[in-house]
């Protein structure tokens, strides 16, 4: 049998695997980056057809390309993204073998390093880069009912309204991918209940500067220091149709059906907590924080920003909210469909190697494991920074992880050099 021997063996090639290589690259680490399926693959097929970026090209992009053929403003969509990845591998020459799936990595015995068994061979690695991200198992709540008469997906499988049998459709979490989905819907003419957790809601743009740069300014992207219970809030916010302020008053007032947290489901009914009011108003008080803050620096530094009080407004409080729904039978309100945008899971049943908590998430220190040595990772939320999980986020982390992998590399080169050296102690 053939084994491969590399230095570093990065595994995936979305964001995080293509940062990965162009770091390694230029600190001279030899490295291979597979992928089992395309570069930026769960761009081109893992989101629904209309989906664009949450933040302009300007913004969600790395440091050495700009997005060609859309405005720095405007929001690339998920077809352009991928082709970015692919044109930025291309660009700096990245070493990636596609249509190549990893089944098995275990540390090796006596020596350094790593066997990885993949669908190609086997490769024997000194470093594992873990560059598969936070969005690899879709999860579906055990609270999902188990009723034939309804037609029940993730959001990960959500393509089109035109897949989705005839009509309403309850959609399960408020998020960026929630919203977006049940507005499309809306606009199709369906029938739409959606189910509203607790959530951040940012604005759109405000005084002329798009939310990424206020957080960007305000430091809140670079904040190292997660807040306990807020390691994954949702965030309420739109890149479609050019980009705009998600509103839940407004989409009420546009025929949505707002309901709150989804409880549980018996006999064809669903019930929901009765909290709706109490999400959308933590929402706006976050939303109001954030101009408040951006208010206070353009003051702080003087600078020539229109002031923008519309964003300050908001409609009356809906009937869904004053007289909420707690109870529904979805067969008698013609509901025949439930979008789950309940989040995902990761899967690192593959690399068994000692470096998971008793709830299987890396123990690491700015994706360096803490348990395993040569054991990387790159792309988790909060890895070092609140932006670690997002385009340009990932891109910084990858150069720290490549940076700490060239250092380990020129400690085992000494000794490779100099194998019998001794120290030399004074008398």
């Amino acid at each position: 049998m053939t084994i491969e021997s590399i230095d570093t063996l990065v595994i995936g090639a979305g964001q995080a695997g293509v940062a990965a290589s162009e770091h390694l690259s230029k600190l001279g680490v030899a490295h291979v980056v597979l992928e089992r399926d395309r570069i930026a693959e769960r761009w081109r097929t893992g989101r629904w057809d209309s989906l664009v970026a949450n933040g302009p090209a300007w913004h969600d992009r790395f440091p050495g390309l700009t997005f060609q053929g859309i405005s720095p403003d405007a929001f690339a969509s998920k077809d352009q993204v991928a082709d970015y990845f692919e044109a930025y591998a291309k660009q700096i020459d990245a070493p990636i073998r596609t249509g190549v799936e990893v089944k098995k990595a275990v540390r090796n015995e006596g020596r350094p390093g790593f066997r990885v068994e993949t669908s190609a061979g086997v490769f024997d690695a000194l470093n594992l880069v873990v560059a598969t991200g936070p969005f690899q198992c879709p999860v579906i709540p055990a609270i999902a009912p188990k009723d034939e008469r309804l037609h029940q997906i993730h959001s990960a499988a959500y393509m089109n309204p035109a897949q989705l049998p005839e009509g309403g459709v309850l959609v399960v979490g408020a998020g960026s991918s929630g919203v977006q989905i049940a507005e499309e819907l809306l606009r199709s003419g369906r029938d739409v209940y959606l189910s509203v957790g607790p959530h951040d809601r940012p604005p759109r743009s405000y005084r002329n500067r798009d939310f990424c740069w206020w957080l960007g300014v305000l430091g809140l992207w670079d904040a190292e220091k997660v807040t306990p219970g807020r390691e994954h809030v949702t965030i309420a916010v739109s890149g479609a149709n050019g980009g705009y302020t998600i509103d839940f008053r407004k989409l009420a007032a546009q025929g949505m059906k707002l309901v709150g947290l989804t409880k549980s489901f018996e006999e064809g009914k669903v019930t929901f907590q009765n909290d709706l009011g109490d999400n959308i108003r933590a929402g706006d008080a976050n939303l109001m924080a954030l101009l408040d803050a951006a208010d206070e620096y353009v003051t702080r530094n003087g600078l020539d920003l229109p002031e923008d009080p519309e964003a300050r407004a908001l409609l009356a409080d809906p009937e869904c909210m004053v007289n909420p729904v707690l109870e529904l039978d979805l067969i008698k309100a013609g509901v025949r469909s439930i979008i789950w945008a309940t989040g995902y899971a990761t899967d690192y049943s593959w690399l068994e190697v000692d470096t998971f908590d008793e709830k299987g998430k890396p123990l690491h220190q700015r994706g360096v494991s803490t348990e395993e040595r040569g054991v990387y990772f790159l792309g988790l939320p909060w890895q070092s920074r609140r932006g670690s999980s997002f385009i340009w986020g990932v891109w910084h982390d990858a150069k720290h992880v490549a940076g700490h992998i060239a250092t380990q590399q020129t400690y085992r080169a000494y000794h490779e050099e100099n194998p019998t050296a001794q120290a030399v102690t004074a008398e």
